[in-house]
């Protein structure tokens, strides 16, 4: 199973477009500045990708 559920991920944010922006941005900002919200042992996945999915999930990016 993906962890974050993309059902839940969804009542964070409006839609999935807005949603794939937001962390495809998300994921290069970590790529280029190696910045992490949460502790890296918090994290359930080592990509960036899952990282900024999780990121969302525990309310550390909003989308205004």
């Amino acid at each position: 199973m993906i962890y974050p559920s993309i059902d839940k991920l969804l009542t964070k944010v409006g839609s999935k477009y807005l949603l794939v922006h937001v962390v495809a941005r998300r994921s290069k900002e970590i790529a280029e500045t190696k910045h992490l919200q949460m502790p890296e042992s918090k994290y359930k996945c080592s990509k960036n990708i899952g990282r900024a999915l999780e990121e969302v999930m525990e309310d550390l990016i909003q989308v205004k």
